[in-house]
């Protein structure tokens, strides 16, 4: 195994807690908001978006399949920064512990145009070596494309790099590219696992 060079990060239920329900509890009660993230802004439709269609074009499509929810829906980008729960502390601190031994990305699924808004909020932006940001690239993880880009943009080795994702299928992507992945999974402590790999000393 070559030496570790790189970390990377996804940052959706890695480092930044996003939550359509932020935002949603509001409006419904709690029954009819999980029929709504359910049934009509569902993760397959935002999906979309974070793969580069425009959030106009998205929320006039899905506003015409639902005209019953044409307000509602519309609240899903016109209000997106009520999804924002704020960072994922525990994990962010790790970014400037590790700096002094490694580069340090983000690829992540995220649209072109809501990612401006988390990266104006959100200061450990700033120490991330560079970032491909899904929704720019118009293709999403878990294709192998994304995970090319960043290696081609920032000459990264996939074995000499460290993918950690919250996601299963995207782990398993870096892994068939070669890269090594921590499966971020519920509860886990991110910190204690990259001591116990020697990542953190």
């Amino acid at each position: 195994m070559k030496p570790l060079k790189n970390i990377i990060f996804d940052f959706g239920g890695v480092l930044i807690d996003w939550n359509p329900v932020y935002l949603y509890r509001k409006v419904f009660d709690k029954e009819e908001m999980d029929w709504f993230l359910a049934h009509i802004c569902r993760y397959e439709w935002n999906i979309l978006q974070d793969a580069g269609r425009s959030l106009a074009e998205g929320t006039r499509i899905l506003q015409e399949q639902y005209p019953e929810y044409k307000k509602e829906i519309a609240m899903y980008y016109g209000r997106w920064q009520e999804m924002l729960g704020g960072t994922i502390d525990e994990n962010v601190r790790l970014i400037k512990l590790l700096k002094g031994n490694y580069k340090v990305y983000g690829l992540t699924n995220w649209s072109a145009e809501t990612i401006p808004l988390a990266v104006e909020r959100y200061d450990f932006f700033n120490d991330l070596d560079g970032m491909v940001v899904s929704g720019e690239e118009k293709t999403i993880k878990p294709d192998p494309k994304l995970y090319r880009i960043l290696m081609e943009r920032y000459g990264i080795k996939a074995e000499e790099s460290l993918f950690i994702d919250d996601n299963y299928a995207n782990v398993e992507t870096a892994q068939r590219l070669g890269f090594q992945t921590i499966h971020l999974t519920e509860g886990m402590n991110l910190e204690k696992n990259l001591r116990e790999r020697a990542v953190l000393i």
